[in-house]
């Protein structure tokens, strides 16, 4: 039988524990049952990103992908870094166990994904026009979008 501090855990306890974790479980797929959220996961597993350059890559609205940001934050799968008035954000080096062999899976079912794969090109889009504009900020996520949409009517 399981011992925390000397004293051994009843039936009761035990099952407590189970219940604990079957509803932390059941939070971390919730989590990864939205596809943006499932996106900027993927995206932080390559490396640390700032909100404009998730919102660069993905299309997506600054509020979306803050809200997005917070709920993965929140739920113990990122770590964020602030700069200024930037805050950067990467996926936890040392995940618990459970999240971390969902991150294997999730590596492992969508490294062949079309829209992962896209992902992963905006975003080295993205990184080439940042590198190109010496900026990380709003405006040059502003101008990063119009020559993204410029690049689609082509």
């Amino acid at each position: 039988m399981p011992v925390l501090s000397n004293q051994p855990l009843d039936i009761y306890h035990i099952n407590v524990f189970r219940y604990i974790y079957m509803i932390n479980l059941t939070d971390i797929f919730g989590l990864l049952s939205d596809p943006s959220r499932l996106r900027i996961l993927m995206l932080l597993d390559n490396r640390e990103l700032c909100v404009c350059q998730i919102m660069g890559v993905l299309d997506m609205s600054q509020p979306l992908v803050s809200r997005n940001l917070s709920l993965l934050f929140r739920s113990g799968l990122l770590d964020d870094r602030r700069e200024g008035k930037m805050v950067f954000y990467r996926l936890k080096r040392k995940l618990p166990e459970t999240p971390a062999t969902l991150m294997k899976v999730l590596r492992n079912e969508l490294s062949d994904n079309e829209t992962h794969l896209s992902d992963l090109q905006s975003l080295g889009d993205c990184t080439e026009f940042q590198k190109k504009t010496g900026k990380c900020n709003m405006q040059t996520f502003l101008e990063y979008m119009k020559q993204k949409k410029r690049s689609r009517k082509r």
